[in-house]
């Protein structure tokens, strides 16, 4: 048997049949990989800015798609309602980010419109609250480029939020915001500066992404060459098990006596 498998014609087909193991499972698996690659969030067309006023609203939630577009807000500065946000960890990896692992603090200043609306702003962020960064508050009119964000929950953080010093929140709720700048009309939500204001290291946030679509084909893609694979072990087996036989019944005719091949 160990003859007959090392044939030079069976070599050939181990080889033949590796190679062509090898390249289905490879094809399966780079199928597999853009299965797995459909799936994924993608990054949404990124349009020019514009006014937060048209995505922020009144009273109302921010859209989903309006989460993480760019827009302006253009105005002055409340720097008399600046609020600090605290327990806020650095974005290392932003341009300017601090290499400090230590938990800083959101810089939330408001933009008054045009209309009179209040646009929280996260100027930066900064590693202690007695930095000179937090002070220097652009003066006059200004036109603030950043990222629409979400406002934040505080049903979790209500607790630790009570024990916070005057100036500082812990979340940026929009519900907060309205109790604490009271009289003032407040937008949903938030801007994050792009690039922060002065001094202040950059906080990232994400442009606005895209659900994934999986593509089911490529994983019956996948699949199919698999399958192919199986099959080529499945007709190798058959192959080397008629190649033993063969091989097996000629020795065993080769081995009987004269008086036993005439009688057979």
């Amino acid at each position: 048997m160990l003859r007959t498998l090392l044939s030079p014609r069976l070599i050939g087909l181990h080889l033949l049949t590796i190679g062509v193991l090898v390249a289905f499972i490879l094809l399966g698996r780079w199928q597999l990989g853009v299965f797995e690659e459909s799936g994924r969030p993608r990054a949404a067309a990124d349009p020019a800015p514009v006014p937060a006023a048209t995505l922020a609203p009144l009273a109302a939630q921010i859209k989903g798609e309006a989460v993480g577009r760019r827009v302006t807000a253009e105005g002055e500065y409340d720097a008399a309602r600046q609020l600090l946000v605290a327990d806020r960890r650095p974005d290392v990896d932003a341009p300017g980010g601090n290499v400090s692992r230590d938990d800083g603090y959101w810089v939330l200043t408001p933009v008054r419109l045009d209309d009179g609306t209040l646009v929280p702003v996260v100027r930066g962020w900064v590693l202690r609250s007695d930095d000179p960064a937090v002070a220097a508050v652009p003066p006059g009119r200004v036109a603030v480029t950043g990222r629409l964000q979400p406002q934040q929950g505080t049903d979790s953080v209500q607790r630790r939020a009570d024990r916070l010093p005057a100036g500082q929140v812990q979340t940026v709720s929009t519900g907060e915001l309205v109790n604490l700048w009271s009289g003032q009309k407040v937008r949903t939500g938030f801007v994050v500066a792009q690039p922060p204001s002065g001094t202040l290291t950059q906080v990232r946030v994400s442009p606005p992404a895209t659900e994934g679509t999986l593509t089911w084909r490529n994983l019956a893609y996948a699949a199919n060459w698999w399958i192919f694979a199986g099959f080529a072990v499945f007709m190798w087996f058959h192959f080397v098990r008629d190649a033993v036989r063969t091989d097996r019944d000629r020795d065993q005719d080769r081995g009987k006596s004269p008086e036993m091949a005439l009688e057979g």
